[in-house]
């Protein structure tokens, strides 16, 4: 293998892939314009879905069908139920008003729905005949994996884990997403969820590899191609990077969002229950040491989650990072190195640059003497 010719892995070659990088899938960041334009450089876009209604889903998917012919993929989210009681609203609401005051929002109230419906969700998807379709916070029954594989569909699996590697295996997923701690937004973790297991990208991903005879795509803490060539190195099909696509023309996020990515520290994120009722890791600011400081008035996700989203959705169009959910990983940092404002094809250029140049070259080990 060749420094500026790599072999590319099994995974890549499936779909058509330049390099083997898979665009992140994140909720209030990802855009089908993002989605069309890292595809069409040669990555494999996702989109964000565990939010969307049916017919949203639907119809963005046709707006990514319009513009590329190259495969992409949706990631849905699988919550739990949401039956809370009145108090447990009651004393969510009584810690959130006083933010949604600052906001010049009224009193917060009881949602007539906490979360999208999943299962209609899942049949939209089959129904669509994505090409991937990734989950995140739970594992599908078999039948379901196998309706999607039917339906032409590719199914990845979320890990934090082993255990839940294993799961998703025995379930017939194609390849398992090892979400090791350094990663933004969401931890994935559906087995021994209240314990937050943090295992890190660089232990995970090759115990994952050990354990499963499917492909594992590693994510978490990757910012450039020095770090797709360590995925590989431990055994990865393809790395999955979603920070370092947070800032590029083509996201969402709002501006105060990126600027505060841009002046982060290696210090700057930590990992919170506070805001979603769901840990999640994201830069530090008000709405989360405010929420943080009464940790018996957060509600389970998706309660909280629905209950901070006005606020939160206020805040973005207001561009005022303090009340924003600032999800990022630990090396946002490192997304100074790419230039303001730039596409999402120009980072994917970048990267397949970057990653090629380190391909096939063994470094040399110090020697003391």
């Amino acid at each position: 293998m060749s420094a500026t010719n790599p072999s590319l892995p099994a995974f890549a070659e499936r779909f058509g892939l330049r390099l083997p990088l898979v665009q992140a899938p994140m909720v209030g960041a990802t855009t089908p314009a993002m989605v069309i334009a890292t595809s069409n450089a040669g990555a494999l876009g996702m989109l964000g879905a565990g939010a969307m209604a049916p017919d949203k889903l639907a119809a963005e998917v046709a707006q990514i069908r319009a513009a590329t012919s190259r495969a992409f993929g949706i990631n849905l989210f699988m919550p739990s139920a949401a039956t809370p009681d009145d108090a447990t609203v009651r004393r969510a609401l009584d810690a959130i008003d006083p933010l949604r005051a600052e906001l010049g929002l009224p009193p917060g109230r009881t949602p007539e729905r906490y979360a999208p419906a999943f299962r209609e969700q899942l049949e939209q998807a089959i129904a669509l005949r994505v090409p991937v379709v990734s989950f995140t916070f739970g594992v599908l029954d078999a039948p379901d994996v196998e309706r999607l594989k039917a339906a032409g569909s590719y199914v990845i699996g979320t890990a934090t884990h082993v255990a839940e590697g294993l799961a998703w295996r025995d379930a017939g997923a194609d390849a398992v997403c090892a979400q090791g701690a350094e990663a933004g937004g969401h931890r994935g973790t559906f087995i021994d969820a209240q314990t937050n297991p943090l295992i890190g990208t660089m232990a995970l991903v090759p115990q994952l590899v050990d354990a499963l005879e499917i492909p594992v795509i590693a994510a978490g803490g990757i910012m450039d191609g020095r770090g797709i060539a360590a995925a590989l190195a431990l055994g990865a099909q393809a790395a999955q990077l979603g920070t370092v696509f947070l800032a590029c023309a083509e996201s969402s996020a709002a501006a105060d969002w990126k600027q505060r990515l841009a002046a982060s520290a290696d210090t700057a994120t930590s990992v919170t229950r506070a805001i979603t009722g769901r840990y999640a890791r994201g830069i530090r600011n008000r709405l989360m040491d405010r929420l943080e400081a009464e940790p018996a008035r957060v509600a389970p996700y998706p309660v909280q989650n629905a209950l901070t989203q006005e606020l939160r959705q206020t805040a973005a169009r207001s561009d005022r990072g303090d009340y924003l959910s600032l999800w990022a990983g630990q090396g946002a940092p490192l997304i100074r190195n790419r230039r303001p404002g730039c596409g999402a094809a120009e980072i994917v250029g970048a990267l397949d640059a970057e990653w090629r140049a380190l391909s096939g070259q063994v470094p040399r080990l110090p020697t003391f003497e």
